[in-house]
């Protein structure tokens, strides 16, 4: 089976080693995603810097990243849509561009309205309202659960 690149709904397959391309991390125990990584280089990009202003040391930022962190996935635990196999397949060709904005996220149900994307089951029209009365925290978990 070939995968095409602009074929979203295409999960690709594990490589062997680190270094193929194709290579996918192993998932992480739930052990592994709350063990302590420790001290490690991040770059602050204009978000960070302003998130982290005013903060005086390392521990402060350091606090305040995991406090914003923790709450962000406590968000993205409680907010979402439920969608159709189709509309997420729809949403994840739109989204495929790679990393999402927060204009190109709220921007979403115009992108529904414009894409020559079909699929059997889609209802573009309605797939745009439900986006169009979303939250922006539903629409960016939407974004988060497609991987995007």
């Amino acid at each position: 089976m070939s995968h095409h690149p602009d074929d979203a709904a295409l999960t690709p397959e594990p490589g062997q080693c680190r270094g193929d391309p194709s290579w996918i991390a192993p998932a992480l125990t739930e052990s592994e995603k709350t063990r302590a990584v420790g001290k490690t280089n991040i770059f602050f990009g204009p978000p960070l810097a302003i998130l982290a202003a005013g903060q005086k040391n390392t521990l402060e930022i350091s606090g305040k990243l995991n406090r914003t962190a923790e709450r962000y996935l406590e968000i993205l635990k409680h907010h979402g849509l439920e969608l159709t196999e189709p509309e997420r397949l729809c949403l994840a060709h739109i989204c495929h561009i790679g990393f999402m904005s927060p204009l190109e996220i709220r921007e979403l149900p115009d992108e529904v309205s414009l894409t020559e994307f079909e699929c059997e089951g889609l209802n573009k029209d309605v797939l745009a309202v439900k986006l169009e009365s979303a939250s922006f925290a539903d629409l960016v978990a939407v974004v988060e659960a497609l991987g995007f």
